[in-house]
């Protein structure tokens, strides 16, 4: 399958999301167990002030183009500071998702050196339109959980999906993209940072109601003293896949 299938099948997953400060991308990354729950990927840099804040955060599904304000009652952050990843929850029909995410690499595994990734979003420079980009693997930091990549990201494109190839031909989620670290010495290029699915692995299996969402959600608040400290894992990294 060609990128630009595994493109298509991506899109009704991709949502723009929008803040008083700025604009990134998300996308779904699952559900609940009792399926009431969806929850959207991006980098916690996108919306940390607004949830700080207690901002509204707008979602729009860009598949339909259907939006919608999203107040701190409508949702819960769940937030990892130091991977610079966020899970937004909401109710599942506040917008038309698919009834399915693509699967996540296994949180034990790594895409290798070498091997192509694809990735999208909304770079500011072409907005509102999402924009497809890839490259490859260059490293993986295994103390960070993160991949360099060569490739670029442009703001707004942060909180994107970062996907490979399933040998069935459907789109496996490996990260999200978070940074774009330029080279300083020169005009040369540098190199794309995206975290690993590790903080999106656990997310929901325990949650069973908005309610619970919001409780987890203060005790992340209150515990923002250690937030330079990564959430255990227990699953370390068993090696490349």
């Amino acid at each position: 399958m060609s990128w630009g299938s595994i493109r298509d099948e991506l899109l009704p997953h991709i949502v723009r999301i929008e803040t008083q400060a700025g604009s990134g991308t998300g996308f779904l990354v699952g559900y609940n167990p009792e399926g009431t729950l969806a929850a959207i990927a991006t980098a916690a840099h996108v919306i940390r002030h607004a949830h700080e804040w207690q901002q509204p955060i707008r979602l729009t599904h860009h598949k339909t183009e259907s939006s919608v304000f999203l107040t701190p009652s409508d949702r819960a952050v769940l937030i990892d500071y130091k991977r610079d990843a966020a899970t937004i929850l909401i109710h599942n029909d506040t917008l038309k998702l698919p009834d399915a995410a693509f699967p996540l690499i296994d949180c034990t595994k790594y895409r290798r050196v070498g091997y192509e990734l694809g990735w999208m979003g909304f770079p500011s420079v072409a907005f509102p339109n999402l924009c497809f980009f890839k490259g490859t693997v260059s490293a993986f930091l295994m103390d960070e959980d993160c991949y360099l990549i060569d490739g670029v990201a442009i703001n707004g494109v942060s909180g994107g999906p970062v996907f490979s190839e399933l040998k069935t031909g459907s789109p496996e989620i490996v990260g999200i993209i978070s940074a774009y670290l330029p080279n300083m010495s020169g005009n040369t290029p540098g190199l794309l940072r995206a975290q690993d699915i590790t903080p999106f692995d656990h997310a929901l299996k325990t949650l069973k109601s908005m309610y619970e969402a919001k409780e987890k959600e203060k005790q992340r608040t209150e515990e923002k003293v250690v937030a330079a400290t990564p959430e255990k894992n227990d699953d370390c990294k068993a090696g490349q896949d």
